[in-house]
């Protein structure tokens, strides 16, 4: 339970209890379900009676909350619920990956109310990539108006976000991905929508999708391992993602590992490009003519293609998904001694095509881990796919916007696009945007 709303002892109200801050309790508390009448908001909070109907008629009056159902009568007059009004804002999120570009809106419970996928090769200009997410925005929005006025932006980017100083809200586009650096991403979403941006890296949004929406709803302590082109993972801890101190916890992709007397990186020696690479060589070799089929009809074999092979029972792809499940498991095995999870999912295109690869992991983990680590551990498979991340981005938005830090700063407007530090940050990125075009494009490379 956050700090702000966790109640106090026994005894009358401490005299520093302000309106704002007995607003912000009493809205976490029925925001998180921990309160949902005014007669346990009295006892959770100690205040009096006309306090909370004052405190609730305020947060009425902002949208914030809704009383108008009533309760089961339990020998009396059946209570007024109180319940967040999750439709007095949305929450627009996307997300940039490998080969797709993803953006749906969520309302302000993190709940996904729609979304759209679409191919897109991150190599790709990435003035490109950004003016097809803000016209894929601007086709969105207006479809569904009836979601309410835009609160805040989630982005989910494929490299990890360094932790941000004690600002509140970004102003500039943190450095995520090589190539990026001179791409303003957030100045442009904050000066053409108007509200404030949040950027994770992919496998931080795709773990809080799967702890509140997929299989990690009932846990505490999970990881989550991302297998594409990258390996990575996430790791939550009373519930709470843990980021490390630079926010480059879970480069997984980097650990050592050794195959067939070979040595190099995890995402090197295990990830999606080894796949495709050991896909083509089982083709030239003939090793496998359901993947000479595939290239000989698509004229190209993905990472993808050769993960359906196994499943379909290609004996070639099986072995290629294995190895890669094997060292997978290796580098999972070691973290799971180590932070001794409930429970640990595989996501990512790869992990959630097939089995083999699954089964791989399951057995290297089990084998290699503590057995007391194992004796409860459960090893799963995504299920939500590429909703994943939109779900987490929504939920790093929420988690930000209702923070104590944040929240007295617009509680009192019941907009966070009003307060001080937002406005703020709107006119530096605006002051960016400008710099950044007036600044002269560098000059053509010299011939050779």
């Amino acid at each position: 339970m956050p700090e702000s709303v966790k109640p106090r002892g026994k005894g009358r109200p401490r005299s520093s209890e302000t309106p704002n801050q007995s607003l912000m309790t009493i809205l976490n508390l029925v925001r998180l379900g921990t309160a949902t009448t005014r007669q346990e908001l009295e006892r959770t909070c100690e205040l009096g009676r006309a306090v909370v109907a004052d405190r609730l008629s305020t947060l009425t009056d902002l949208d914030l909350v809704d009383e108008s159902k009533s309760g089961v009568a339990t020998g009396g007059r059946a209570p007024k619920l109180v319940s967040f009004h999750p439709n007095a804002g949305c929450i627009l999120v996307a997300a940039l990956d490998q080969t797709s570009l993803s953006i749906g809106i969520a309302d302000l419970s993190g709940r996904l109310i729609t979304e759209h996928h679409e191919a897109s090769e991150l190599s790709l200009a990435p003035r490109s990539i950004l003016d097809r997410l803000v016209k894929l925005i601007e086709w969105i929005l207006p479809r569904h108006a009836d979601a309410g006025p835009l609160w805040g932006i989630g982005l989910s980017v494929p490299a990890p976000v360094p932790v941000q100083s004690s600002e509140l809200f970004l102003s500039e586009t943190p450095v995520f991905l090589p190539g990026w650096e001179t791409t303003p991403v957030v100045e442009t979403l904050i000066d053409r929508f108007k509200a404030p941006v949040w950027v994770r890296s992919s496998v931080e949004t795709m773990t809080m999708g799967e702890l509140t929406a997929g299989d990690g709803t009932d846990v505490d302590t999970m990881l989550f391992v991302k297998v594409g082109k990258r390996i990575g993972a996430g790791l939550t801890m009373n519930r709470t993602l843990f980021r490390g101190a630079q926010g480059a916890a879970g480069l997984i992709g980097q650990l050592p590992v050794t195959e067939g007397g070979k040595t190099g990186p995890l995402e090197t020696m295990a990830g999606a490009d080894m796949i495709q690479r050991e896909g083509l060589a089982a083709v030239k070799d003939g090793r496998s003519s359901y993947l000479a089929d595939i290239l000989a009809r698509m004229e190209e074999l993905t990472p993808f293609d050769v993960a359906q092979a196994a499943q379909a029972g290609d004996g070639a792809s099986m072995d290629i998904l294995s190895r890669s499940g094997r060292m997978i498991g290796h580098s999972v095995a070691y973290l799971a001694t180590m932070l001794n999870p409930e429970l640990i999912v595989l996501g990512g295109s790869v992990a959630m095509t097939n089995d083999t690869l699954l089964a791989a992991v399951r057995e290297v983990v089990y084998r290699e881990s503590h057995p007391l680590v194992t004796r409860d551990l459960r090893i799963i498979r995504s299920q939500m796919g590429s909703s994943a991340g939109l779900v987490g981005a929504a939920m790093v938005v929420t988690e930000a916007l209702f923070d104590p830090a944040l929240l007295r700063g617009w509680i009192l407007s019941g907009r966070p696009m009003a307060h001080p530090e937002f406005l703020a940050a709107r006119e530096a990125a605006a002051r960016r945007l400008a710099e950044l075009s007036e600044t002269p494009a560098p000059p053509p490379a010299p011939s050779i």
